[in-house]
C-alpha cells in the first residue's frame, strides 16, 4: 500500500518543506525535547485539556502535541479551499430543501426514507425560515490525503457541533512562541483572526431588525470534553459565556440572566446537540437547555449557529449523497471527491461488505469520535466476527469504505522523526458570505500504522501551516 509523505517524495524534499527541512536539521535532539516540554508546561498552564467521554475518573487530559508542522503549498490550498466551499454551499442547500420543498428527494436524487426516518430529522424543523438560508454556519470538514499522488478525499461533514478550532489556535500560538525565527522564514497564512471571522458570521445572522446583536455561546458546562474549547472562543470573541441555566424565554424572546437585570439576546452560538436544546419540544430531561427555545427560534426572535435539524447532512448515510447534492443544486462537478461507500442498507454493498471486512473500515452511521467502528486491517479475526454479527443484525445502521493509505507527516515519537498517518479539519464559516482561516486541525495517529487519529483515540495535533 504507497503511501503518500508530506514532506518528500522518495528522498528528495518536497519544495514547500525545503526551509522548514533545514531549519529542522540544525535542530539538536537536546533542544527539541526541552521545547517539547516546554510547551507540554505552556498547554497545561493554559488549561489546554480534554476529557474522554465515557471516563468516569474525570481525568484532564493534554492533547499531544507535535512541533513539525504539516504545510500545504498555497496553490493546493485554493483548490482545497474551492472544493470545501462548494461543498458546503451545497449541503446549506440541501438542508433548506430538506425542511421546505423536498426537491431531491421528488427527483429521486435520495430515498425518502433515508431522510426522513433518519434519526437526525427534525420534523420540527419543517417549514421554519433561518437567517440568509444557512443552516450549518460553522462547518469542520474531516479531510485526508491517499493514494501515490496525495489526492484529497472528504472523509465526514462534521455540521452540528464541530470541535477542535481552538486547538488550530493555540497550536500556531505555540509554535511563534517556541520557534519564532520559523515565521521570519517562512511565509505562512495567519489563523488568529479566525475569531473575527466567527463574530462576524454570527453577527450577520441575527433576527431582523437588530443592528447590534448580543451574541453569546451556550455551553453544557465544565464537565463536556470541550469545555476549554468554549471557554476560549467566548474570550476571544469577547462575548458571554452561558449555560441553559442563565437563559429563559419570555414573550418568545430570549433572555440572559445579569447582575444588571435580563438582557436579550439574539444569536447564540450553541455547543450542545439538538436533543438537550429546549426540554419542552425534545428530551424533557434536559437540564442544559432553555425552555420554550424552540418557539423563539420558529418565530425568529433568536438565531442559532448552528441551526437545529443540522445532523441530517452530516449523518453517514446521507454522505454517499453529497457529491449528488453539489450536481443537483449548483450544478457542478464536485471539485472533492468522496471515499467510496458501500450503503450497508443494500443487499449487494452489505455482501460484498461481509465477504470484505479484513479489509474495509465500517463506521455506524451515527458514530462519531472513532468509536463503534471496525477497522479490518487492524482488527483481531474475533473483533472482526464480533462486529460481523453487529452488521448482520443492523445492516442499515452502517456504512463500509475502503482501508484508505491516508497520507504521513514525519512526527517525534519516542524512537526519533517518524512517519505518522495524519488528516485535516478546516473550519469553513458560512453568514452572507463563505469565508474560512487559511489551515485547519490537523490530527495525527500518534500510534505506528494506526489509522485513527481522534485525541480520545490517543491522537495528537500539529500546526497547520499554508504557505506560498
Amino acid at each position: 500500500m504507497q503511501i503518500y509523505d508530506e514532506m518528500r517524495h522518495e528522498e528528495t524534499v518536497r519544495a514547500h518543506y525545503a526551509r522548514f527541512s533545514r531549519w529542522l536539521s540544525t535542530q539538536s535532539p537536546e533542544t527539541i525535547a526541552r521545547k517539547r516540554a516546554e510547551a507540554d508546561l505552556l498547554f497545561r498552564r493554559v488549561g489546554i485539556t480534554f476529557a474522554v467521554n465515557g471516563d468516569l475518573s474525570g481525568t484532564e487530559r493534554l492533547i499531544p502535541f507535535d512541533m513539525i508542522p504539516r504545510i500545504i503549498p498555497g496553490d493546493e490550498w485554493r483548490k482545497l479551499e474551492a472544493g470545501l466551499r462548494q461543498r458546503v454551499r451545497a449541503l446549506n442547500m440541501f438542508i433548506r430543501d430538506v425542511y421546505h420543498d423536498h426537491d431531491i428527494v421528488r427527483a429521486g436524487k435520495i430515498p425518502a426514507e433515508q431522510v426522513y426516518t433518519n434519526a437526525q430529522y427534525r420534523p420540527e424543523m419543517q417549514g421554519v425560515d433561518v437567517p440568509l438560508d444557512v443552516y450549518a454556519h460553522v462547518a469542520g470538514v474531516d479531510v485526508v490525503r491517499a493514494g501515490d499522488a496525495g489526492e484529497f478525499y472528504v472523509l465526514e461533514d462534521n455540521l452540528r457541533v464541530p470541535s477542535g478550532v481552538s486547538y488550530m489556535l493555540e497550536n500556531r500560538k505555540m509554535m511563534m512562541r517556541l520557534f519564532p525565527e520559523l515565521f521570519v522564514q517562512n511565509r505562512i497564512a495567519p489563523v488568529a483572526h479566525y475569531p473575527d471571522l466567527l463574530l462576524e458570521t454570527l453577527r450577520s445572522i441575527a433576527p431582523a431588525g437588530v443592528d447590534d446583536p448580543n451574541v453569546v455561546v451556550l455551553t453544557p458546562g465544565m464537565y463536556n470534553s470541550a469545555y476549554f474549547e468554549h471557554s476560549f472562543l467566548a474570550q476571544q470573541m469577547g462575548v458571554e459565556l452561558v449555560e441553559g441555566k442563565d437563559l429563559f424565554v419570555d414573550e418568545n424572546y430570549v433572555f440572559m440572566r445579569t447582575t444588571q437585570g435580563p438582557k436579550r439576546v439574539d444569536v447564540i452560538y450553541r455547543r450542545l446537540d439538538d436533543d438537550f436544546m429546549d426540554p419542552l419540544a425534545f428530551r424533557t430531561d434536559s437540564a442544559l437547555g432553555v425552555p420554550g427555545l424552540l418557539t423563539s427560534y420558529r418565530a425568529g426572535r433568536v438565531a442559532l449557529a448552528n441551526a437545529m435539524g443540522t445532523g441530517i447532512a452530516d449523518d453517514k448515510s446521507i454522505y454517499p449523497f453529497v457529491p449528488d447534492m453539489i450536481e443537483f443544486y449548483l450544478g457542478e462537478t464536485p471539485i472533492l471527491n468522496n471515499v467510496p461507500t458501500f450503503q450497508c442498507r443494500k443487499p449487494d454493498d452489505l455482501a460484498y461488505t461481509l465477504a470484505h471486512l479484513p479489509e474495509l473500515v465500517v463506521k455506524e452511521v451515527h458514530g462519531a469520535g472513532g468509536y463503534g467502528m471496525l477497522v479490518g486491517p487492524a482488527s483481531t479475526k474475533a473483533e472482526i466476527e464480533a462486529f460481523r454479527e453487529r452488521l448482520i443484525a443492523r445492516p442499515d445502521g452502517y456504512i463500509a469504505q475502503p482501508t484508505l493509505a491516508l497520507s504521513a507527516c514525519p512526527t517525534f515519537v519516542e524512537s526519533g522523526i517518524a512517519p505518522r498517518h495524519i488528516d485535516l479539519r478546516p473550519f469553513v464559516l458560512s453568514g452572507k458570505e463563505v469565508t474560512m482561516a487559511a489551515g485547519g486541525l490537523t490530527r495525527v495517529a500518534l500510534k505506528e500504522g494506526s489509522l485513527v487519529v481522534n485525541s480520545s483515540q490517543g491522537g495528537g495535533t500539529k500546526d497547520t501551516w499554508m504557505v506560498d
